[in-house]
């Protein structure tokens, strides 16, 4: 049996705004996913996994600052220190859109660290490619759209024409590959891409043609014992119950208020051929509280009150509170006691969203229909309180450009 540890979308750098740790220098929040990323790395080292995979971006784009390249870098030198091989995917943040550009985790391969490997390109590995172990992965790092239109010296191709190209040839890529295996060998695809069947953050489905989507047969494949992928932050086995699991583990800390309700992962899956045992664990990370209010009584304070969760739960949280409430109880509104009452709160986002209500009544006999667009139009000005001297401006106006009686910008 090989213990394979699995984890993506790092994203160390990703939320590198706010307050700052005065000893370390780091924004807090980017210590929040440096401390997710140690809990991973100690893991590996302390249950002695077989293979270390990280299925790609552990950054926000492919031009890190230094300081955020350290951090990263000390922590998979501890792998490289303790002797675990570790498979780096380059990702889709971590790769630059022009072709031949050095990609973000370009340093590991270029100093030819111990027991690392970047992978940037489809690779078919070994057991020799894999010090030795008994195993065979085949990995399909991002792929560039500029970097296949080139090979394709396809440049009249638009998105959805190039993906599909795209899918179309990894899908064959992969087949021969697994045509190909050792069948006494447990074998995994890794990945960053996504999976059709997959689900993002808030349940939204995978949509063919605007991103690299594999098909949910070729991930399927039972010849697979283990798929390891990357891309999406939605921790999920896209091929619950069945052989080989699918597995999605999602971003290692919340990004925005989208993963609010979502629990970050990693996952270390016990492999054999013919059959695999997952085990999830979850990390701790910072809690995020987004919620939603309506007012509809002019108490709106208190209602909000009642809403918040306590001031222990808001505690050392990112939380959020969108109100809506009519708009002409703004005023109303006490944004300061609302901000003292989330004082201990780790950051308190208080988003205003006043609703003009506009509802246009019409006598029995009369319909939408039997009314011109001016007469349309005054009603509405009536309905939304506009001033009697605006109205009269504006239908003027109107009445030119419908009836076309004078130019709209006069010659000098």
């Amino acid at each position: 049996m090989l213990r394979i540890l699995h984890f993506a979308d790092a994203h160390i750098d990703i939320a590198a705004h706010g307050r700052h740790d005065p000893q370390s220098g780091l924004p807090l929040r980017v210590l929040d996913f440096l401390k997710a990323l140690d809990t991973i790395i100690d893991t590996a080292i302390s249950e002695r996994v077989d293979l270390v995979l990280f299925a790609g971006d552990a950054y926000k784009d492919r031009t890190p600052a230094p300081t955020f390249q350290r951090e990263w870098g000390r922590r998979i030198m501890r792998l490289s220190s303790a002797g675990i091989p570790t498979l780096m995917l380059v990702g889709n943040h971590d790769l630059s859109p022009a072709v031949g550009r050095a990609n973000a985790l370009q340093e590991f391969d270029t100093l030819q660290v111990p027991h690392l490997r970047v992978i940037q390109r489809p690779s078919f590995l070994h057991p020799s490619d894999l010090e030795g172990l008994p195993l065979q992965v085949l990995a399909l790092p991002w792929v560039s759209r500029s970097g296949l239109m080139a090979s394709l010296q396809a440049n009249n191709l638009d998105a959805t024409q190039i993906y599909g190209e795209l899918e179309t040839r990894l899908s064959e890529l992969v087949r021969q590959w697994l045509d190909h295996i050792d069948p006494s060998l447990p074998v995994i695809l890794t990945a960053h891409a996504s999976v059709q069947g997959a689900k993002y953050g808030a349940e939204r489905s995978v949509m063919l043609g605007g991103d690299l989507v594999l098909s949910g047969s070729l991930v399927k494949d039972p010849r697979l014992d283990y798929v390891a992928l990357g891309h999406i932050h939605k921790s999920q086995d896209v091929n619950s119950g069945a052989h080989p699991p699918v597995i999605y583990p999602g971003s290692i800390e919340r990004v925005d208020f989208g993963e609010a309700a979502d629990d970050k992962f990693f996952v270390i899956a016990n492999i054999n051929r013919g059959k695999t045992t997952i085990e999830w664990h979850q990390l701790e990370g910072r809690r995020f509280i987004d919620q939603t209010a309506r007012i509809t009584s002019e108490a709106m304070f208190q209602s909000l009150a009642n809403i918040l969760p306590s001031q222990e739960v808001l505690k050392d949280a990112i939380a959020r509170l969108v109100v809506e409430y009519p708009r002409q109880w703004d005023p109303l509104l006490d944004e300061p006691a609302l901000r003292r009452y989330a004082e201990g709160a780790f950051e308190f986002h208080l988003v205003r969203r006043p609703q003009l209500e506009a509802r246009l009544r019409l006598p029995n006999d009369q319909t939408i229909s039997s009314l011109t667009p001016l007469e349309l139009l005054e009603k509405y000005l009536e309905v939304v309180n506009t001033n009697p001297d605006e109205i009269i401006v504006l239908e003027k106006l109107a009445e030119e450009i419908v009836t076309g009686s004078q130019p709209l910008i006069e010659n000098p």
